[in-house]
């Protein structure tokens, strides 16, 4: 298996909606904020190559909004997800499964895309797009909470075009080497890759984690439906992760892309960060 790195660009949000109840002078230190309170934060997909797989874990935002919608996100940096393709010599066309940990357009805004003649197309024209059932129910039907993140043209194309296909929750594995946990405090069954490699699992931590920033267990965003929840499936997964040494990969942190866990008299820490490239 090898891994692949693939920045799609920085975005920005309300840093008191990114973390809670838990007051700006405490997450201001690691995650300074500008003049409206908004704080900048990394949309990072990863590339995994295993045999005549070809798997994307998430997408980006996608470029299908307005001028309005995009506004609210200040949308900032020199990568996409066209680049960071580009950078690693690999094509569209190429990718075998899109893995989707939730279908907010944040994670799966870039899975679609407008045609010449302003219809819907799939980026990956070839490729198996994945979430699971659950959570495609409660993406198209969603609650008043989450509307705003389900959007509509970023998912319904998906199944229009024949592209979609659900995993099984009881399995929880794309392929040997690549499985999944489940977590519901974000949204309602969000999937988290765990991977074999180098002798290591890494976790790709999508919305539980969003960055180290949030390790510590009640810094939960406001955005999670369940709040409570999210804390207890964080302290269990760090307790698992730290007890086997996992390495985590953040999706939203806009320096790290890894760490690895310890146990403080604070409870489950950063121990060490470090890009991917350097496992």
């Amino acid at each position: 298996m090898e891994l692949y790195t693939v920045n799609t660009g920085f975005f920005k949000l309300d840093g008191g909606a990114m973390f809670g109840v838990v007051p700006k002078v405490l997450w201001s230190r690691t995650n300074p904020a500008d003049e409206n309170n908004l704080c900048t934060w990394a949309m990072r997909s990863l590339l995994v190559v295993d045999g005549n797989r070809v798997v994307l874990i998430d997408n980006g935002i996608g470029d299908k909004q307005d001028a309005k919608f995009f506004s609210h996100y200040y949308l900032h940096g020199d990568d996409s997800l066209e680049k960071s393709f580009k950078k690693l010599g690999v094509a569209f066309h190429q990718i075998t499964d899109n893995f989707l940990t939730h279908l907010h357009f944040d994670h799966c805004g870039g899975g679609v895309k407008y045609g010449s003649h302003g219809q819907y197309e799939m980026t990956f024209p070839r490729a198996t797009y994945w979430t699971n059932k659950d959570h495609w129910q409660w993406a198209t039907e969603p609650n008043p909470r989450e509307k705003a993140s389900f959007l509509k043209e970023n998912i319904l194309p998906m199944q229009e075009l024949n592209q979609l296909e659900y995993l099984d929750l009881e399995k929880k594995q794309l392929f040997p080497g690549f499985d999944f946990i489940t977590v519901d405090g974000h949204t309602d069954k969000q999937m988290l890759p765990k991977l074999s490699y180098k002798g290591r699992t890494i976790v790709f931590v999508a919305d539980l984690l969003p960055s180290v920033a949030h390790i510590p267990i009640p810094y939960v965003m406001g955005y999670d439906t369940r709040p409570l929840l999210t804390m207890d499936e964080k302290a269990r997964f760090l307790e698992e992760a730290v007890d086997n040494d996992y390495i985590l990969f953040f999706e939203h942190d806009p320096i790290n892309e890894c760490c690895t866990l310890k146990r403080t008299e604070k409870g489950i820490r950063v121990d060490q960060t470090f890009r991917l490239d350097e496992i």
